[in-house]
């Protein structure tokens, strides 16, 4: 089940995220695995502004977070983490289809994303769901920050893309690559 995330939720999504970056280790990623997760701070603001969903159990925990943000007049997903006991599962596609749900009720014409080009769970496993790489040319300066922004913070060592979706009706749910 999908739902917004509640204030008890945020440490266990830094659990998520810790645990979901682990396997960036078994692929060279090691910054990318020992990179922090977000803060409580940070994830209170995402809260206060409705842009947190959460993936539960049946016993109402979190075991998968995405986050999202307005970026010039598009929604822009900040973060999907799944952790890995709970991963091929579609959860993640299920967290981008209620983002595009809440896109869809403001309005807004696409999802945005961006992530790593060779990354079997990154980049290929988007396109799955319909994403498509944006050229650099086409990117809003909303979206050339972030690039900057994430090219500032050492993830410009490996290939980033950035790759945008139209809001429609959801895609169906597709697994992680097995």
């Amino acid at each position: 089940m999908i739902r917004p995330a509640v204030s008890t939720d945020l440490p266990v999504l830094q659990d998520i995220e810790i645990a979901a970056g682990a396997p960036f280790r078994d692929i060279g990623m090691d910054a990318v695995a020992d990179d922090p997760p977000f803060t409580l701070d940070e994830l209170t603001e995402y809260l206060r502004s409705d842009c947190v969903w959460v993936a539960v159990g049946t016993d109402d925990a979190p075991v998968a977070y995405a986050l999202a943000v307005v970026i010039d007049g598009g929604a822009h997903i900040e973060q999907v983490s799944v952790h890995p006991d709970h991963a091929r599962q579609g959860l993640g596609a299920q967290l981008i289809d209620e983002i595009a749900s809440w896109a869809a009720v403001r309005g807004l014409p696409a999802l945005t994303l961006t992530t790593f080009v060779d990354v079997p769970w990154n980049a290929p496993y988007y396109e799955r769901l319909g994403f498509r790489p944006l050229p650099d040319t086409d990117l809003t300066p909303g979206l050339s920050r972030i690039r900057d922004d994430e090219a500032r913070h050492g993830l410009a060592a490996w290939p980033r893309v950035t790759m945008s979706r139209p809001v429609t009706a959801p895609v169906a749910a597709a697994t992680q690559p097995g």
